[in-house]
């Protein structure tokens, strides 16, 4: 979760694969976001990797992995490096690339490669991916938009402006 929930109005859900295209053109949307509305909105990421991108999975592993050892900011450290790294084609960040995401977000990279090397997390990518699917999402980069006072929902699919949320955040938190 990038910012805080307990003081936000509306959570963005990001539903997103480390080697999406679409995904990576989204970054900077995202970060638009956080940084127009602060403690406003939360933005929480949720893996979806796509089968089609081989690494997308190991990628969204090593999330979890950085996550487990070195905490939140260890996550988005690692989020943002293979964001900024890959050509998201599917193999656009090499998977032996991993541990030095790692050692950038100041995680132990000895812990990590174990972490990941286990595949312990395997299942909870699958299952979150699962959940963004009962949850309507069918592609990435798939957000949601709750308004956290009043529990309702927007769906936005796609690599989209800023400035569709932008209208979408403003009215929740208008409403709220």
């Amino acid at each position: 979760i990038r910012g805080d929930l307990s003081k936000a109005q509306v959570a963005l859900i990001e539903y997103s694969d480390f080697e999406c295209p679409f995904c990576k053109r989204h970054f900077p949307t995202m970060q638009q976001v956080v940084s127009t509305y602060g403690d406003k909105v939360a933005v929480v990421f949720r893996d979806f990797p796509l089968s089609f991108h081989q690494n997308a999975q190991k990628e969204a592993e090593a999330g979890r992995c950085a996550f487990e050892i070195g905490g939140n900011d260890a996550f988005w450290k690692v989020h943002d490096y293979i964001f900024d790294k890959t050509t998201s084609n599917g193999i656009g960040f090499p998977l032996d690339q991993l541990p030095v995401a790692a050692k950038e977000a100041g995680v132990n990279v000895a812990k990590f490669q174990t972490c990941l090397d286990s595949g312990k997390y395997a299942k909870t990518v699958t299952d979150e991916m699962a959940g963004g699917s009962s949850a309507g999402v069918n592609g990435t980069p798939g957000n949601i938009l709750l308004d956290l006072k009043t529990q309702k929902s927007q769906l936005i699919s796609g690599a989209v402006p800023f400035s569709s949320f932008q209208s979408a955040i403003d009215a929740m938190l208008k409403i709220g």
